[in-house]
């Protein structure tokens, strides 16, 4: 588990959201929110770690982005995301500041 933890912390990047808007219109993109570990929530989704990702989603901690928030973040084109691809996901997790 350690090794995939290192792999994926390798992979973690920034990303602008025109970046990733080709990702989101095939819906692949996950938001994490900000309490949450961008690498833990990949490690639990590329292990299939059901009961993390469903609690994940029952407490709206991971969720696809809404109509609102795309609209707002296609405004700023100063906007950055943490950016982890999982296959098939993108995950990311706003920047702050």
């Amino acid at each position: 588990m350690s090794d995939l933890r290192d792999e994926l912390k390798q992979l973690l990047d920034e990303a602008k959201w025109d970046w990733l808007m080709p990702h989101e219109e095939r819906g692949r993109v996950i938001v994490v929110a900000g309490g949450l570990d961008l690498v833990e929530v990949g490690v639990a989704i590329a292990n299939d770690n059901l009961s993390s990702v469903q609690h994940w989603i029952s407490q709206c901690l991971i969720y696809k982005p809404s109509d609102e928030q795309k609209a707002v973040w296609s405004q700023d084109q100063a906007k950055r995301f943490d950016a982890l691809i999982v296959q098939p996901y993108v995950l990311v997790q706003e920047q702050k500041g």
